[in-house]
């Protein structure tokens, strides 16, 4: 049952979106969404790998934060999918 809830596919709001793309998406794939885009533009702390530096799209994402966790992304990314 739980494993159900969580694969369901939800709306990304316009901030995800514009990161990950409008489709809906089950939770895992917006976090290997969310992932790719990090890596592809380099957004992975060099000093301490486990931090993620916001750019202009993840500054909206991220509510205003500069730098979060990589255990903070979960949580984030709920707030963002309806």
């Amino acid at each position: 049952m739980a494993n159900e809830k969580f694969m369901k596919t939800m709306q990304p709001d316009a901030e995800l979106g514009a990161v990950i793309g409008n489709e809906p998406v089950a939770r895992p794939t917006a976090v290997k969404k969310i992932w790719d885009y990090i890596k592809k533009n380099g957004l992975q702390d060099k000093v301490n790998k486990r931090n993620i530096n916001a750019d202009e799209k993840l500054l909206k994402v991220f509510g205003g934060k500069k730098q979060v966790t990589m255990f903070e992304l979960a949580g984030i990314l709920g707030k963002h999918l309806k």
